[in-house]
């Protein structure tokens, strides 16, 4: 069964969608989102003023706030007394610990005075700020984490690590070198400026060519239409498993986080390995593809390339994979085959994607009414979302690892961070379109219509509890993007089969774990058919952990799901409409 025919797809006369409104509302929006970096000042005010207003009326959350300063006060200045009475045979107690993943202040130099006195004050009032910013009564959840999230940002600000003259490594290193660390900083400080208002990359990237370094698998494109290239890979063994696989990746960013360079490409391991795979390469959106929304991702995205598919490999059902969006739209439409008895697919492996959005992370943050209604007033008039706007909620979400940290080590101590293939591909953004954008935000953040019924495919509302297709699912422990707790969720929404993994890593370097990569680990458990829900923390307890990629498990999952291996079938299908258009990784990939 064709589901592209299913809606019509005549692209509406304008390309740039109309936003619902007053003409001078959209424009002054639009230059309060441009003045303010998207983040809506409304937003920020209604935040603090729940949180600041219910704690004026919470007299006892007050009085515990005064308890914990009045007890950090008297900590400090034991650690002061202990300090000046410390010995190398009897060292000072330090008052707090810093967080587990906070490394900041794990070198020896920040455990001498003066600058313990000065790291343990940081973390100290780090520890007050978070007892102030969550538990006060009546304020919402989402205003907790607004004002949680605002005061975290102000005090990284403020580190003691951010500044010259109170990071004694920084010190060390300026001494040393006779201050040659701070003009090498200037330098890189100057060039990165510079490349910033020419729009270039950063500096290091150059290095990764896509086609040559990185995206460079051989194979050729074998469908092109106006938001995809669909990219056959050439097959490396004498034989290969007959069920192709599909893979979606996300449209936020390029497709080759899942074809990086030769020895972690999980597209290149999946061929090896003796698999036929096809892959959706998204076109770079510009201010003429406004108009392209949720319904043209599915038709000319996942339904225009799994029609290629069965013309190419005929009578054969198709392994679809989905990664963080793309796996979100591989749920809509298997959600949407299912309701029409599609039966195409002979599996769904879901990488990090989420299908209940009512805990989607610290992106929430960033994502409601106000701030929407802003992105909306501003894509009103561009088009489309920029990448830029992306990259920063991104950075802000880990400020710390992405910001600041980078700062010290490259203007401070004066040291270029080695630029690797993973953050050269995090360098290399994309934009999205107005239509689809606003529609993302609305019907999956905001509103949450898929996972309660009320997504629409072809008119009609699909609920995930019809996908009768095995599912492989899989969630990264440090995923700041879609947390794992929330991708499990899917365990109450569908009673398919599903195999979750759960893997050491975060929402990137979680995925690509190439076999024999150090320090990987992952937990699997299978649900069979109709089986009994279990709880996150009870799986978590329950699930058998293995070292090493979860590749593995992946390989040997799809593997007892496919058939005996047959001969490699033809690249495209030019009978059938589906010539070969260009070499692999094709020209969409390559857009800026």
């Amino acid at each position: 069964m064709n589901i592209s025919a299913l809606q019509p797809m005549t692209p509406p006369a304008v390309s740039v969608p109309r936003v619902a409104g007053n003409p001078l509302d959209l424009k002054v929006h639009a230059a309060i989102a441009r003045a303010n970096s998207s983040v809506s000042p409304i937003s920020l005010l209604l935040a603090m003023m729940d949180w600041s207003g219910h704690l004026a009326g919470s007299p006892g959350k007050q009085l515990e706030l005064l308890n914990l300063g009045l007890e950090q006060t008297r900590r400090l200045l034991e650690y002061v007394r202990e300090v000046a009475s410390a010995s190398p045979d009897c060292p000072a107690h330090e008052c707090v610990e810093p967080p587990r993943r906070d490394r900041r202040f794990a070198a020896k130099e920040w455990h001498q005075w003066p600058f313990s006195l000065m790291h343990q004050s940081f973390l100290l009032s780090q520890e007050w700020w978070q007892v102030a910013t969550h538990g006060v009564r009546g304020v919402s959840r989402h205003h907790e984490e607004v004002v949680a999230f605002a005061a975290r940002q102000l005090l990284d600000m403020f580190s003691p690590g951010n500044y010259l003259v109170s990071n004694p490594l920084v010190l060390q290193r300026t001494a040393a070198t006779g201050g040659a660390n701070l003009v090498r900083g200037m330098i890189h400080a100057l060039e990165d400026a510079e490349r910033l208002a020419a729009g270039h990359p950063p500096a290091g990237t150059e290095n990764f060519v896509v086609g040559r370094d990185v995206a460079a698998t051989p194979g050729k494109v074998v469908l092109k239409n106006r938001l995809i290239e669909l990219i056959q890979y050439t097959p490396t063994t004498a034989t290969v498993h007959p069920e192709p696989i599909l893979i979606v990746p996300a449209w936020i960013m390029k497709y080759y986080i899942l074809d990086l360079s030769p020895h972690n490409s999980l597209v290149k391991y999946l061929v090896d390995q003796g698999h036929t795979v096809f892959c959706l390469s998204w076109k770079n959106p510009g201010a003429e593809d406004g108009d392209l929304g949720m319904d043209e991702y599915l038709q000319l995205g996942f339904f225009a390339a799994l029609d290629a598919i069965n013309a190419i490999v005929p009578d054969r059902k198709v392994h679809a994979t989905g990664y963080c969006l793309g796996g979100t739209l591989l749920a809509i439409a298997a959600a949407a085959m299912a309701r029409d008895n599609d039966e195409r697919l002979a599996s769904i492996s879901l990488l990090t994607a989420q299908t209940d959005f009512t805990e989607p992370g610290e992106l929430a943050l960033f994502i409601d009414e106000s701030e929407v209604s802003l992105l909306e007033a501003q894509m009103h008039e561009t088009g489309y979302l920029t990448a830029g706007q992306m990259v920063g909620a991104f950075q802000l979400l880990r400020s710390s690892d992405l910001l600041w940290s980078r700062m010290v080590g490259e203007y401070l101590m004066g040291e270029r961070a080695e630029m690797i293939d993973l953050m050269a591909w995090n360098a290399d953004a994309t934009r999205m379109p107005a239509r689809m954008h606003s529609q993302y935000l609305r019907r999956l953040f905001l509103n949450d219509d898929l996972s309660e019924g009320r997504y629409p495919v072809g008119g009609r509302p699909v609920s995930l509890s019809d996908i009768d297709t095995p599912v492989f699912c899989v969630a990264t422990t440090q995923d700041h993007v879609a947390p794992w707790r929330s991708v499990f969720k899917l365990h109450y929404l569908s009673p398919t089969e599903i195999t979750f993994v759960l893997t050491s890593g975060g929402h990137n370097a979680g995925i690509v774990s190439e076999p024999g990569r150090p320090r990987r680990h992952y937990q699997v458990l299978q649900r069979p058919v109709g089986g009994n829900y279990v709880a996150p923390d009870a799986w978590l307890a329950s699930a058998p952990r293995h070292e090493d990629s979860w590749w593995l498990e992946w390989l040997a999952w799809l593997q007892a799901r496919s058939s005996t291996p047959v001969a490699a079938p033809a690249t495209g299908a030019p009978e059938q409409g589906y010539p070969v258009v260009a070499d692999a990784p094709g020209e969409y990939v390559r857009q800026k």
